[in-house]
């Protein structure tokens, strides 16, 4: 069995089995115990009726925030609340689930991208757009919940203290209108946006350069705490994840030659706002 990026999947990694089914039947004996129909629960923990159902049935992976809530409102003692950390994995396809980890303990992450807008800076409606593409079909349900696992991820624009993040994307990254002009414009503010944050620099590779670093392809660099440093690459559904000193050593080096040769992050956000203007 495959997962939507075509890795191959535990069947506890799906909605509907594992850890996700198990907490959904959870959740509903402790509703009924606690004598609350879906309705009145819902609208103690700020979900609609239908979420719940969705949740009980295990075809939809709870936010932490739900599980935590839904453990005080059903006086749990913490039987929710111990499964909210692999409900969290599970969310994500399994292929990239050590990336996500990583991720959310970065203090500084520097992404190179040459095809579409990272995931980190992408708007709901331009990953619901580029998930809806991808062949074979993804179901309704499939592309909601990566939706909602992508925009989770962006928590960490929001961490204290502020990890140190930069982006640089080749200029037809930017010129593409995947899922057409409306959501383009929407993902240039949203860029635009970002890069006035701080902690943020994003950067722009034009189409003009002779001299490009990044011939190889998008990779990721994860900076830990303590130094650690892992680089990923994914392509065609797959991945791979380097943590060999040598790599990451050669890896920093090219993503410092690249930022040498793209626009310098001012310059590259009025370059976006150029971008945007002609739409």
């Amino acid at each position: 069995m495959s997962n939507d990026d075509g890795v191959a999947q535990r069947p506890e990694d799906e909605p509907g089995t594992g850890v996700v089914a198990a907490f959904g039947k959870q959740l509903k004996l402790l509703r009924v115990r606690a004598g609350l129909d879906r309705a009145e629960f819902g609208k103690r923990v700020g979900y609609a009726a239908e979420s719940i159902a969705s949740i009980e049935q295990g075809r939809r992976i709870p936010q932490p925030r739900l599980v935590e809530r839904a453990d005080e409102v059903l006086e749990a003692g913490g039987v929710l609340v111990a499964l909210k950390e692999v409900l969290a994995r599970a969310q994500y396809p399994a292929f990239f689930r050590d990336m996500a980890r990583l991720e959310s303990e970065a203090v500084e992450l520097c992404a190179y991208d040459t095809h579409m807008v990272k995931g980190l800076l992408q708007t709901e409606e331009y990953t619901r757009a580029v998930l809806a593409m991808r062949r074979p079909l993804l179901d309704e349900a499939t592309i909601e919940l990566r939706v909602a696992a992508r925009l989770a991820r962006q928590e960490i624009f929001n961490r204290w203290p502020a990890p140190l993040l930069s982006f640089v994307m080749e200029e037809s990254v930017l010129r593409r209108p995947l899922g057409g002009r409306s959501v383009l414009r929407g993902q240039l503010e949203q860029i635009l946006l970002m890069g006035q944050k701080r902690n943020v620099e994003i950067q722009v590779m034009p189409l003009d350069r002779e001299d490009n670093a990044g011939v190889d392809g998008p990779f990721t660099i994860i900076t830990r705490q303590g130094g650690d440093q892992f680089v990923y690459a994914e392509v065609q559904g797959r991945s791979h994840l380097e943590t060999g000193r040598d790599e990451t050593h050669r890896a920093c080096a090219r993503y410092g030659i690249i930022r040498s040769q793209a626009l310098p992050p001012r310059e590259s956000l009025g370059f976006v706002e150029t971008l945007l203007g002609e739409l």
